[in-house]
């Protein structure tokens, strides 16, 4: 049997797969596509997560596509929401037929003399094929999808009640009336936290740090005023760029005066909570805003549940688990009937598929990322990485355009293959600048960034999207040609 032979193969149907195979197809129609996911449905994160109140904190005039333009006021939306409208974004716009479900990569080799990618593809019966392919687009996600970092406490088997990590909610889960803890401050657990305590007797967010919190309305009074008045075609635009621009000038106000800024969100939760709160406590983490993720509690949620008193926050660190619940490192006890460890993620980079040129292994840790989008000495292959302090999508979208001009740049000039060349003296630096734990404990296997252009990864928009869709694409770090012989 003949081994198919693809112009593009992308990997995963997330929000990047969706977004890349779309703009692709658009301008390149004859180009042969597929779309690899291993799972059985589209989404991704948001077909994945289940847990209750799942959503983004990213509004959707930036987290959805600038190719299907979101026309609701609500910005702040559920993960159904997200998830219906990547469904109705890959019917549309024809990528839904280029999906191929239950389909695992686990390999990718490069050919230099045939310049094509051998990829191997477990289905979900385990059995194994391969697909040849010219271009690989990666929009795997950072994060595996089987496991999640999940610390073990002492005396977990003394526990009487259930212990749920969000990522693998139980489906038809009941928590009515019920006492639950959930560990963690990050994203997740203030999504969580919220929404559990309109069911549960009564809810306790307990972290060992706190995290900025800030009020976030969930819908756009922007949009819900401009509707009013002018055409939709319109709506959209000027809302985008509102919360790109909105977004980008409070984070680099943030970094400049880390001190006031930090403060600021501090006095502004205070605000929203009850009298006598200690805010300083549970909601002042010793870090600077963005040296972590700033969280949003849309329409104040979080702070509404604390104020009502159907929430209670603990700052402590956890000396065991105990027949009823929690014991504290400060001697007491919180009771418990569930326990949900909103503990983290596992950075899984690449999706786990191992790469190798000519049948020699790939250590990613050895590659420097180029562009944000490429790897030293890999050739045609591009990943997709949002941003760490704005929407997922908006780099995503400018990495699809990338991938688009760097296809058309290789059929113009009769060119077979692309592959950065990392110069030795170009510093090195993190992957991410970023202090989160998952990224820290994952730091070690991911590919570096440098310390200057075109090797440095900038988490500015504005800056991105000149580079990215405006500026020359060759440069001497890049490297074009065609197959020996």
């Amino acid at each position: 049997m003949s081994t198919e032979v693809l112009d593009v193969l992308i990997v995963g149907a997330g929000l990047s797969g969706i977004g890349a195979a779309a703009e692709i197809r658009r301008q390149f129609p004859g180009k042969t596509l597929a779309i690899l996911e291993s799972r059985d449905r589209l989404g991704g994160t948001w077909d994945l997560f289940r847990y209750p109140g799942i959503r983004s904190d990213s509004d959707m005039y930036t987290l959805g596509f600038k190719a299907k333009p979101w026309r609701k006021a609500r910005s702040i939306v559920d993960g159904p929401s997200i998830l219906n409208y990547l469904r109705e974004m890959a019917t549309e716009s024809g990528v839904a037929s280029l999906i191929r479900y239950g389909q695992r990569v686990e390999s990718a080799d490069w050919s230099n003399t045939r310049c094509e990618w051998t990829v191997t593809v477990r289905d979900r019966d385990g059995h194994a094929h391969s697909i040849r392919t010219r271009f690989i687009h990666l929009c795997t996600g950072y994060y595996s999808y089987t496991e999640a970092y999940r610390p073990h406490f002492e005396g977990e088997a003394d526990f009487r009640g259930q212990i749920v990590h969000p990522q693998f909610w139980p489906e038809n889960f009941d928590y009515t009336g019920r006492r639950i803890v959930v560990i963690g401050s990050g994203a997740t657990a203030i999504t969580l936290v919220p929404a559990l305590a309109e069911k549960a007797a009564h809810v306790t967010q307990l972290q060992r740090t706190p995290s900025y919190v800030v009020n976030q309305p969930g819908e756009d009074p922007w949009a819900r005023v401009l509707s009013k008045v002018l055409p939709a075609a319109l709506v959209y635009p000027i809302v985008r760029w509102k919360h790109i621009l909105l977004t980008s000038f409070f984070y680099r106000l943030a970094r400049k005066y880390p001190r006031w800024f930090g403060q600021r969100l501090v006095e502004l939760a205070a605000a929203d909570l009850p009298k006598g709160f200690d805010v300083a406590r549970h909601f002042k983490p010793d870090y600077n805003p963005w040296d972590q993720r700033v969280c949003a509690a849309p329409d104040g949620d979080l702070f509404q549940a604390i104020a009502k008193g159907r929430v209670s926050v603990v700052t402590d660190t956890i000396e065991r688990f105990v027949a009823e619940g929690i014991r504290l490192g400060s001697g007491d006890t919180l009771p418990a009937d569930i326990i949900v460890t909103a503990t983290g993620l596992k950075v899984l980079p690449l999706g786990a598929i191992r790469l190798s040129l000519d049948g020699k292994p790939v250590n990613l840790a050895d590659s420097m990322v180029y562009r944000g989008a490429m790897l030293s000495g890999i050739p045609n292959l591009v990943l997709t990485f949002g941003y760490t302090n704005a929407s997922w999508t908006l780099r995503a979208d400018l990495i699809a355009a990338y991938v688009c001009r760097l296809l058309g740049h290789l059929d113009r000039h009769g060119y077979q293959y692309a592959v950065p060349v990392r110069d030795s003296s170009v510093g090195e630096m993190p992957f991410i600048d970023f202090n989160s734990g998952y990224v820290l404990r994952a730091l070690e296997g991911l590919p570096k960034q440098g310390d200057r252009f075109p090797w440095r990864v900038h988490q500015t928009y504005l800056r991105d999207l000149g580079v990215t869709r405006y500026s020359r694409l060759t440069d001497p770090a890049l490297k074009f040609g065609r197959a020996p012989g």
